[in-house]
């Protein structure tokens, strides 16, 4: 049995409108690699997989009427929170392939250096490292 089968992990998938053929925002922003994407007859996406340094996460089109995409209500439930080695050179990657910052990254009382973007599907990513 491979480690992948017998550790615990987090896999968020997040949600974004049907119709989206491109989201190559998590490459140019995180360095994100996709593992597999699977596509509709129409070349939008339906469902991607992606890793950031070997955190998986998913894409999916919306598809069921209890999940929905941040864009729906302009908000969300969710903040991702991504620990990283760099947080102001990784909030200005993002911001350079088309995030919008909602928080400069700053350091807090608590030990964290944390920003906040929100991506152009509407997700709302926390970058941070232990201080």
């Amino acid at each position: 049995m491979t480690k992948e089968n017998t550790t615990t992990f987090f896999a968020p998938q997040l949600m974004i409108n049907n119709g989206v053929k491109d989201i190559s925002f998590y490459a140019e922003a995180f360095g994100a690699t996709e593992n597999f994407c699977f596509r509709n007859d129409d070349g939008s996406m339906h469902v991607a997989e992606l890793s950031i340094n070997g955190a998986l996460f998913h894409l999916h089109e919306v598809t069921q009427r209890h999940f929905f995409s941040p864009q729906t209500y302009n908000g969300s439930t969710v903040l991702i929170g991504l620990f990283v080695p760099d947080v102001d050179a990784v909030m200005n990657k993002a911001i350079r392939a088309g995030a919008i910052e909602i928080n400069p990254a700053k350091d807090y009382e608590y030990g964290y250096r944390q920003g906040e973007i929100e991506d152009p599907f509407g997700h709302r990513w926390l970058i941070q490292k232990k201080t």
